[in-house]
């Protein structure tokens, strides 16, 4: 029985050779026109793009129209059900009280209560210091009787 059979190797390969004498014989079917183009300049969103996508359209052409669609803002708007399209590299910053609370927190776990203590107590007499000194220089300048910067930065004077 599997002697009258032909081997699957010996039919592949009889196969394989009569296929390219089967193709050169079947006639080639004509092609058809391209369908006429609308002009890329004249193309609007809601213009009918079908035509460009024919795989005989040039490429370049083929691009031109497509950009052309995607131009419109309508598809520049970000999927907001897409993962990742929020700029997440543009937060709000944080606010200056939060700020104080979260450096306070580390100063106290890293140095502890008697450091920072002693920092806020060194920090409070600086600012009570340069107090002191902004107001010393206000007298002297009355004193002087030289306009103070307040006085000429009023609103709509312009300067000469």
């Amino acid at each position: 029985m599997t002697e009258d059979k032909e081997a699957f190797l010996d039919r592949w390969s009889r196969l394989k050779q009569e296929q390219p004498a089967e193709k050169t014989t079947v006639p080639e079917a004509k092609e058809e026109p391209l369908p006429p183009l609308q002009a890329v300049e004249d193309l609007k969103p809601d213009s009918d793009f079908t035509p460009f996508m024919n795989p005989r359209v040039d490429d370049a052409t083929r691009r031109s129209a497509l950009k052309k669609l995607f131009a419109d803002p309508h598809f520049n708007v970000a999927d907001p059900f897409e993962a990742y399209s929020e700029d997440y590299t543009k937060s709000d910053p944080i606010p200056e009280k939060m700020l104080k609370a979260i450096n306070r927190a580390r100063d106290l776990a890293v140095d502890g209560p008697e450091k920072v203590a002693e920092k806020e107590r060194l920090a409070q007499q600086a600012e009570q210091a340069e107090q002191a000194a902004q107001a010393e220089q206000a007298k002297q300048v009355e004193k002087a009787g030289l306009p103070t910067q307040e006085a000429e930065d009023v609103p709509g004077k312009q300067d000469a």
